[in-house]
């Protein structure tokens, strides 16, 4: 059996003991998944199995539960000029700290954070932004009940490449480009 959940929680990173608040999934706007599809962190789902709507949760994965080692060898340096736009360096986008959509020569899309701009260099890292690390969460399952086929449907769709219906709501407003008509997203939508 697969569940809908919708859980608002506060995620924080762990360290030495000591917590950093990193992200927030409040009530009025919670995560969304679907258990059983692998959209989520296992030792997150695993945590959850049981809870029913209005229960709490305070639980912390360890970084092999969660986004496994940082590795050195996924930061990496780009030439300057594949971010170019028209024979110039797109210095709106492609800024320190900036995250950035890659894709490789297989086409598979990544994201990567730019770490440093040198006169013909990119350093970018590749790791996963938790990666290394130990996280905490905290919060309550806002809804939970057994998914319905159409549920179902619509991950699937966003597992597709096809989350984009229904109008720029079901996007929200990131149409990655392709832009939004209120027949849904002209474009790949990377929701």
């Amino acid at each position: 059996m697969n569940k809908y959940y919708a859980i608002a929680y506060k995620l924080y990173t762990v360290c030495n003991g000591e917590k950093t608040f990193e992200e927030e999934a409040p009530a009025n706007d919670p995560f969304i998944f679907i258990t059983g599809f692998g959209t989520t962190i296992p030792g997150f789902e695993k945590h959850l199995e049981g809870l029913e709507e209005g229960q709490t949760f305070d639980f912390t994965l360890s970084k092999d539960e969660a986004y496994g080692e940082y590795y050195e060898e996924r930061v990496i340096e780009l030439d300057k000029s594949i971010f170019e736009i028209n024979g110039r360096f797109d210095s709106v986008h492609i800024f320190v700290d900036a995250v950035v959509p890659l894709h490789n020569e297989d086409g598979n899309r990544f994201n990567g954070r730019v770490l440093a701009i040198t006169e013909d260099k990119v350093r970018v890292d590749l790791n996963y932004p938790l990666a290394g690390k130990e996280l905490n969460f905290v919060g309550e399952v806002v809804k939970c009940h057994e998914a319905s086929n159409e549920e179902i449907q619509s991950l699937l769709n966003s597992l597709s490449g096809c989350g984009c219906h229904g109008g720029c709501g079901s996007c929200h407003g990131d149409c990655g480009g392709g832009g939004c008509s209120g027949d849904g997203c002209n474009g790949d939508c990377g929701k």
